[in-house]
């Protein structure tokens, strides 16, 4: 993953970020090893991500949490903030890492579609980079239990 020049994140099944490539980085404004490992709690107040109307996407939407939760691919387009505030369109795929004891957990590939967004897009709801927000977050595990 590391040699890929598309942004990509790596999760436990328990919904911790445990690696983000160096492509991530750049998109995010800073590398893996300035942020290190990210708690499904912690995701909404660092990167959102944010639906068109600038609100916060449940924990339980996300295209990397619906693929390890249902063992199959899972789509969906947002905009993630950087840690200097600004917000990226972006396309994410996410795919289930199976092994043969059951979902160890997933891989989500982010693609920019287009220039940051404008911050009026976000309304008053995305909050300074970094701002605390859970998203209601639970683990991954099928039925949103930890494995």
């Amino acid at each position: 993953m590391s040699a890929l020049s598309t942004p990509a994140f790596l999760v436990d099944e328990g919904g911790l970020l445990v690696f983000f490539n160096e492509a991530a980085g750049t998109l995010l404004g800073k590398g893996f090893e300035e942020v290190g490992e990210v708690g499904p709690g912690e995701w909404g107040g660092l990167f959102g991500p944010y639906d068109e109307t600038g609100e916060t996407i449940p924990y339980d939407e996300l295209p990397v949490v619906q693929a390890v939760r249902r063992g199959r691919p899972a789509h969906a387009s947002f905009g993630v903030r950087a840690f200097d505030g600004a917000v990226h369109a972006v396309e994410c795929s996410a795919f289930p890492i199976l092994t043969a004891h059951g979902s160890q957990g997933g891989v989500a590939i982010f693609w920019p579609v287009e220039d940051d967004l404008p911050a009026a897009a976000l309304g008053a709801t995305a909050g300074a980079a970094g701002a605390a927000h859970t998203n209601g977050a639970t683990p991954i595990g099928p039925g949103g239990a930890a494995a």
